[in-house]
């Protein structure tokens, strides 16, 4: 019996690790939330909230993280979700706290709804500080591809990512795809990556790949033209995306 208690013990991390998906109600509640800013409304069509919430599964009071998490849109889901008793640790390197998110950033955390969220700024090396541990979901939306051309050891955030979650926990990655084959090569030119680079990637830390989602393909884009939001204009939200759940056994 002793010889099995080992297994046993990460038998209940994992199921731990990976509650129940949210309700459908709760996860269309949450994105018709009335204080939502019709900012982020506007931005819906494209990102389409209910889908990622759902595919990300959280739960009240779980402790996520979100890395490269910009101006809000998705750190604010995030935050209601796992409300009113969990945490977002929301992570942001200095090149973008001191350029894009100067005012934004500031402004969407004294929103009501990110009281539960905490300010992390930190390079994508060293991503999260001490406190963000035993963390049941880390999430980076459409940021991989930016950390492989920014000054980033890559090995080194993805062990710390793995580090930080419990036994259990998933790593959620969304981003716009690049051409198969292809790698990083476009990730600076047309923000895209290949899923396949990523996969890679993030296996080589030790995670294993346990779900993809096709709520966010798009079988028409031709995968060559820049998807970030200055240059996408009008195609914007249309990109091809991939959605990667990995889990830490």
């Amino acid at each position: 019996m002793r010889r099995f208690l080992p297994v046993f013990v990460s038998f209940l991390a994992a199921c731990a690790g990976n509650k129940a998906a949210p309700s459908a109600d709760r996860v269309q509640a949450i994105v018709a939330a009335p204080d939502r800013t019709p900012e982020d409304r506007a931005l819906d069509a494209g990102r389409k909230p209910a889908e990622t919430l759902s595919f990300v599964q959280l739960s009240p009071g779980m402790r996520v993280a979100e890395l490269g998490a910009g101006a809000g849109y998705t750190t604010e889901l995030l935050a209601r979700a796992v409300a009113p008793d969990g945490v977002v640790y929301a992570q942001n390197p200095d090149v973008f706290v001191k350029s894009f998110l100067k005012d934004r950033w500031p402004a969407r955390l004294s929103r009501p709804a990110m009281k539960n969220v905490v300010r992390v700024d930190r390079e994508f090396d060293d991503p999260l500080p001490p406190e963000a541990k035993d963390l049941d979901r880390v999430v980076m939306y459409a940021i991989y591809h930016d950390v492989t051309y920014l000054p980033v050891d890559r090995e080194k955030m993805n062990r710390a990512i793995f580090s930080a979650l419990k036994p259990g926990g998933e790593f959620v990655v969304i981003d716009s795809s690049a051409k198969a084959g292809t790698g990083a090569q476009d990730a600076k030119t047309l923000h895209r990556i290949d899923e396949q680079f990523v996969k890679d990637e993030v296996e080589k830390a030790g995670f294993k790949l346990q779900a993809d989602g096709d709520f966010l393909r798009n079988p028409q884009d031709a995968r060559d033209w820049n998807s970030s939001p200055p240059a996408a204009g009008e195609r914007r939200g249309t990109s091809d995306r991939f959605a990667l759940r990995f889990v830490k056994p």
